[in-house]
């Protein structure tokens, strides 16, 4: 064979190290995408954040006194920061550094603060005192018991025992270990009875919260139902029974075998019904601690005019710049290009963040024009909706889209959606049409919320009342969405 030179041209997509990042940013949710930039930060000298949280904090001294050295440096950060020249001369030492023939930026947009928001240590004249307070410790329920123990117990021993059955209750408030446990796993030379145990329960039973101490469900429910006050004797005596003979019957609202077994009318059952719902069957709750999880929305929609628009939410946006400092130093040292790479990773990172929050922008402000109905009427009035149709729509890629919404929150008037809410398949409907699935599960909820308690809604009934208003659905599948929207079934949510 005879060799010979061909030339060929061919396009291939190459994964730069800009693109990669660039992907992994548009992915993150707000709490990873800080959590990515404080190690960003870390690591790179070049990059430097001008929204830092510990700004505007208020330090104190040993002797309780504010720190006057806080104020001094920020308005040294002020006057450093309102510099003419803080910007300008980036743009000059990047292109000393620089050995690429690769165009410079211009120097603003190497400066990412978004000066026009307000700062977020700003206070009005007519708000409070806005000086930090101290969180109070919180009370948990051994405290809480042992509290109540000192109080009322004076003697060593009965002391020892009850905080030892106290050291077995669970965070619902139940008794997780048996008497006869507790009493094998104690020492001979102790010489402690069972009876002197079962003393120490009852002991704390009597404590607060009612029903503390309780070994069931069923025990627990009696005990408060004892001590519930100003209830007639026949009531009381009837819910003790319910409580602790018949309770999966009355949770499963098995009504008629109730009345057969108790021989009690409805009225009387119904008086019983009302004692019971007012325990708490777990009372040890009240005192666990609770650890609240907060979304901060990507951006808000809110309506000016008869138009509804979308803003970015400023708070979870980042300001970032390039570091003056080091840009100096490498003006004044054109021949050492040890700080190249940290910045251009600096200027690609505020290039990236930048076009994350656009394209989180775009996409939004693409859901609110095709969901216009929601916003206006509600989650009934919601549309199908599918990745493609906002892809095709902005000219990106369904992955792309698929990122944007995954984890990504909008403030509405109707309350906190995630973007991926306002995706959902469609059902067909009697004249041809298509409606939403997250419509049908509005709809759903709507006429479980305003049906008969005492002639509950079932899932076949519910299906030929969507059918009557066009929606071709079946009895399973409202079933699914019924799940989904975590209600009971119909044997359930029966009342008198």
């Amino acid at each position: 064979m005879k060799q010979s030179l061909q030339l060929r041209t061919s396009q291939h997509l190459a994964l730069t190290p800009q693109l990669q990042q660039s992907i992994r940013l548009l992915q993150l949710s707000t709490l990873e995408l800080h959590q990515e930039l404080e190690v960003l930060l870390i690591e790179n000298p070049m990059l430097e954040r001008v929204d830092d949280a510990l700004d505007n904090a208020v330090r104190l001294l040993a002797d309780g006194s504010l720190n006057n050295a806080t104020n001094q440096s920020e308005t040294e950060f002020k006057a450093v920061e309102n510099t003419p020249s803080e910007t300008t001369e980036i743009s000059a030492s990047a292109d000393a550094a620089e050995t690429s023939a690769e165009a410079e930026a211009p120097a603003s947009s190497d400066d990412w603060s978004f000066d026009e928001a307000p700062a977020s240590g700003s206070k009005n004249n007519d708000e409070e005192d806005g000086r930090p307070q101290l969180e109070a410790a919180q009370t948990t329920l051994r405290d809480h018991l042992l509290e109540q123990m000192r109080i009322s117990i004076r003697e060593p021993r009965d002391r020892a025992l009850i905080e030892l059955v106290i050291d077995a209750i669970d965070e619902n408030g139940y008794l997780c270990e048996s008497l006869e446990d507790i009493h094998a796993s104690l020492p001979i030379d102790l010489c402690v009875e069972l009876e002197e145990l079962q003393f120490a329960l009852n002991m704390l039973q009597s404590f607060e919260p009612e029903g503390v101490g309780a070994r069931t469900t069923a025990e627990c429910l009696a005990i408060q139902i004892r001590r519930f006050p100003k209830i007639p004797f026949v009531t009381r005596r009837l819910a003790l029974q319910i409580v602790q003979e018949h309770l999966a019957l009355f949770a499963q609202r098995d009504f008629t075998k109730l009345r057969k077994f108790l021989h009690c009318d409805d009225e009387d059952l119904r008086e019983a019904q009302v004692v019971i719902r007012q325990c708490n069957p777990k009372p040890g709750l009240a005192f666990a601690a609770a650890k609240s999880d907060y979304v901060v929305p990507d951006v808000v929609v809110k309506k000016i005019g008869d138009d509804w628009q979308v803003m970015l939410n400023r708070d979870v946006m980042p300001r970032l710049r390039i570091n003056q400092m080091y840009a100096n130093l490498m003006k004044q040292q054109r021949g050492d290009a040890s700080l190249n790479p940290q910045l251009q990773e600096a200027r690609w990172l505020i290039k990236n963040m930048r076009q994350r929050f656009d394209t989180i922008l775009r996409v939004a402000q693409a859901i609110v024009e095709r969901q216009y109905n929601f916003f206006t009427h509600g989650a009934v009035a919601m549309r199908p909706l599918v990745l493609r149709e906002i892809a095709d729509t902005l000219g990106l890629h369904e992955s792309t889209i698929s990122r944007v919404t995954t984890q990504k929150f909008m403030l509405t008037p109707h309350g906190m959606f995630e973007l991926k809410y306002f995706f959902g398949s469609h059902v067909a409907t009697e004249t041809g049409g298509e409606a939403s699935s997250t419509a049908i599960r509005a709809l759903i909820k709507q006429l479980i919320g305003e049906e008969d308690q005492k002639k509950p809604l079932s899932d076949s009934k519910i299906a030929d009342i969507l059918g009557e208003q066009g929606m071709v659905i079946a009895r399973r599948t409202v079933a699914k969405y019924r799940e989904a929207l975590k209600i009971p079934p119909v044997s359930l949510r029966k009342s008198f």
